[in-house]
């Protein structure tokens, strides 16, 4: 049974894809985290670690969610929704970072924090999008 609005996916395809998108999110994200921690050991900027690790960690997830955790082809379409989408949030994550930057004063673990919220806040966005804008059939 296909149901309206799912992106033309069955229902019972939803927690099995919900499933599989969060492994390749925590893969990403730890990729993502990663690039971010080394750029800031090596001195870059807060912003400017976060972006360049928001790029690598984007690009690992377009490679793993098309192929595994939404199992759709290629196409040029489905790659221009997928940067725009994450073009869109890499700017939300700016915000939400910044924001929580700002809002969790001094601590050892604020930076950590706010790259968590922000990447928490941008998965949770792309999901939806991805499933029923982006990779639907």
């Amino acid at each position: 049974m296909v149901v309206a609005g799912s992106g033309g996916r069955a229902r019972g395809d939803l927690v099995p894809q919900l499933l599989r998108f969060v492994a390749v999110g925590a893969l990403s994200a730890v990729v993502d985290f990663s690039v971010y921690q080394l750029g800031l050991h090596l001195g870059l900027p807060t912003y400017g670690a976060r972006a360049i690790s928001f790029v690598i960690g984007t690009a690992t997830a377009y490679a793993l969610n098309r192929r595994w955790a939404f199992q759709v082809e290629r196409s040029r379409r489905r790659a221009a929704g997928f940067a725009l989408l994450y073009g869109v949030t890499f700017f939300v994550i700016l915000g939400v970072n910044a924001l929580a930057l700002g809002l969790l004063g001094d601590s050892w673990w604020k930076v950590t924090l706010a790259w968590a919220l922000s990447q928490g806040f941008g998965t949770a966005c792309n999901f939806v999008m991805l499933r029923w804008v982006v990779f639907r059939d």
